[in-house]
């Protein structure tokens, strides 16, 4: 009981983080969920909890699905390109995980996001002080909300 109070409080707290947040921070917040829902999928491989995997690595997609869909191939050109295949290997790869119980394959995606995130943590500064010539900043993303 007292568990799902917290997780409902959570879930409003990041909602309305979300609401305020720019675009660049949403970007962010999508990884950070990214990375906490494979953490989690992994706990739930390693513990047997195979409906809670499933739902975890599900979700997991969803967030990779709705960062290649931000992404503005026409302004991104090359880089755009790039990270659309990369978010579609990690799908496949997630997918693999997911059948194979493979926590090696989890742990693989989450490296991969943790260094784009790490390209993307370092361009924060320079997105907030660009004019809105692009929706969502750089990079060839585009956030829309």
């Amino acid at each position: 009981m007292y568990g799902n109070q917290g997780l409902n409080a959570y879930q409003q707290t990041s909602n309305q983080a979300a609401h305020y947040a720019d675009p660049h921070r949403l970007v962010q917040m999508l990884m950070e969920g990214f990375l906490t829902r494979v953490a989690s999928a992994k706990g739930a491989m390693r513990r047997g909890e195979a409906a809670a995997k499933g739902t975890e690595i599900g979700k997991a997609i969803s967030i990779v699905d709705g960062l290649r869909a931000s992404l503005d191939m026409q302004r991104g050109g090359e880089l755009a390109e790039n990270l659309s295949g990369l978010y579609e290997y990690m799908q496949g790869r997630l997918l693999q995980a997911n059948l194979h119980n493979d926590t090696d394959r989890l742990d693989e995606v989450a490296r991969l996001m943790r260094e784009i995130k790490a390209g993307w943590d370092g361009i924060a500064d320079e997105a907030r002080n660009q004019p809105e010539t692009a929706p969502g900043g750089s990079a060839g993303l585009q956030v829309t909300g």
